[in-house]
C-alpha cells in the first residue's frame, strides 16, 4: 500500500518542479516517487513545503495522529475526507492567524479571518481559493496571474478519454469567472502530462479512469470516494470564496 509520504509527493512534485514551492530538489522528489521509496530524506524534503505541511500538522493534531504524513492526513488535505470535520473552527482560526495575519494587508485580514467561522476546512482548495490570493506563498511571478494560477494550483479531477504515450486526454471541470463570481463551468477536454522521461505516477491508467490533476500533471488515479470528496470540498470552498469576492 502507498504511504502518506508517497501520496504527498504525487501532488507536490509538479509545483516543486516548476519552482513554485518546496525545496530545489525536485528531481530527488520525483525519483522517490517512481521508486516508491520512503526514508528520512524524503520526509525532510516534504517538511519544506511551507504552504502545505502546516496544514498537515493541524489536521494531525486535531485527530490525535502523531505523524503529519500519515496517509489519512495527506489524503484529507489534498482530496478531503472525514478528518477535516474534526478540525474545529477555533483551531483553524488560530492557525490562520499565526501563519498569515502578519502577511496580509490590514484590510484583507478580516476577510480571511471570517472564513473559519463560515465553515472553511484545512483543504487544499481553501488555501488556493482564499489564502493564496491574499497572502501568496509562491516563489514565482505566476502569482501575478491570479485566476489562471488558481485554476492550475487547485486539484482537479478528470475522466481519461485517451492514453497517448506521455500524455492523457482528459475531460475536466474548469473554474471560470462569471458576473464577478467563481463557478465550476461545463466540462472541457484538455491534455495533461503523465510522464517525465518516460516515467510517472499513473503508468497503468486506462480510459474511463478518473485522475487527479495538479499544474497539468496527472498525480494519481482516484477512487469514486476520493473523486466525490474532492468535488464536494472544491464546490464548498468555491462558494465560500464567493462570499468575499
Amino acid at each position: 500500500m502507498m504511504d502518506g509520504a508517497q501520496l504527498f509527493l504525487r501532488y507536490a512534485f509538479m509545483p516543486n518542479h516548476l519552482g513554485y514551492c518546496g525545496s530545489e530538489e525536485d528531481r530527488a522528489l520525483f525519483e522517490y516517487g517512481v521508486a516508491g521509496t520512503t526514508d528520512p530524506g524524503l520526509i525532510e524534503l516534504e517538511q519544506q513545503f511551507e504552504g502545505a505541511y502546516p496544514y498537515l500538522q493541524l489536521i494531525a493534531r486535531a485527530n490525535k495522529i502523531d505523524d503529519p504524513l500519515d496517509l489519512r492526513v495527506v489524503e484529507a488535505y489534498w482530496l478531503g475526507n472525514e478528518l477535516l470535520e474534526r478540525v474545529d473552527m477555533g483551531a483553524l482560526f488560530r492557525a490562520l492567524e499565526e501563519r498569515f495575519r502578519g502577511r496580509t494587508k490590514p484590510e484583507d485580514w478580516p476577510w480571511l479571518a471570517s472564513k473559519a467561522p463560515a465553515g472553511a476546512r484545512p483543504h487544499h482548495s481553501f488555501h488556493v481559493l482564499d489564502v493564496f490570493p491574499r497572502v501568496g506563498l509562491m516563489q514565482s511571478g505566476a502569482a501575478d496571474r491570479v485566476l489562471e494560477t488558481i485554476e492550475q494550483c487547485r486539484i482537479r479531477w478528470g475522466r481519461v478519454l485517451r492514453v497517448d504515450g506521455a500524455s492523457l486526454l482528459v475531460e475536466v471541470v474548469p473554474l471560470v469567472q462569471r458576473d464577478g463570481k467563481l463557478e465550476l463551468g461545463p466540462p472541457r477536454v484538455e491534455t495533461v502530462t503523465r510522464w517525465v522521461d518516460g516515467r510517472g505516477f499513473v503508468d497503468g491508467v486506462t480510459e474511463g479512469a478518473d485522475v487527479s490533476v495538479h499544474w497539468g500533471w496527472a498525480c494519481d488515479v482516484l477512487t469514486p470516494r476520493q473523486r466525490a470528496n474532492l468535488e464536494r470540498h472544491t464546490r464548498w470552498h468555491v462558494d465560500l470564496c464567493n462570499q468575499t469576492l
